[in-house]
């Protein structure tokens, strides 16, 4: 399972024009699920996504997590980021999870982001979505478990 995260002073998901999930500062979560992933996957990469040092302390040293600045998470599903890219010019997918695995997993990675004091909106789940942000840093990082 693999995040790529992103410090952001804002972000929103839009499906069809409509705005489905929207946050201030925070975190963007674009989460991508593997056939390899299970829901302890799930459970460990949620912890290190909550308890990772992005924000900066009074010292500006990336010293604080998204609970300890008061942030939000915008959690989206994105297959794209299982792809094998390491041959040819066209990604492969073939390690990506099954849609309805997929689904499960990422619906229980929000339902455990959801049980904690962080306000979390989501995307919705194999739909087209659009993506706006603002990054704050810019600062982003790729956590894989």
């Amino acid at each position: 399972m693999k995040a790529l995260i992103q410090r952001v002073k804002h972000a929103k998901v839009e499906v069809a024009g409509e705005v489905v999930g929207e946050i201030q500062h925070g975190l963007l979560v674009l989460l991508g699920v593997e056939q390899t992933d299970s829901q302890q996957s799930a459970e460990k990469l949620s912890k290190k996504v909550l308890n990772y040092r992005v924000f900066a302390d009074a010292q500006d040293k990336m010293n604080l997590n998204v609970q300890q600045v008061n942030g939000s998470l915008l959690v989206v599903s994105q297959f794209t980021l299982v792809a094998d890219t390491q041959s040819g010019n066209r990604p492969s997918f073939s390690s990506g999870a099954s849609a309805a695995v997929g689904k499960e997993l990422y619906e229980h990675f929000v339902n455990l982001v959801k049980q904690t004091s962080i306000p979390c909106e989501t995307g919705v789940y194999g739909a087209d979505m659009q993506v706006s942000l603002q990054n704050d840093g810019p600062v982003t990082f790729m956590l894989q478990v």
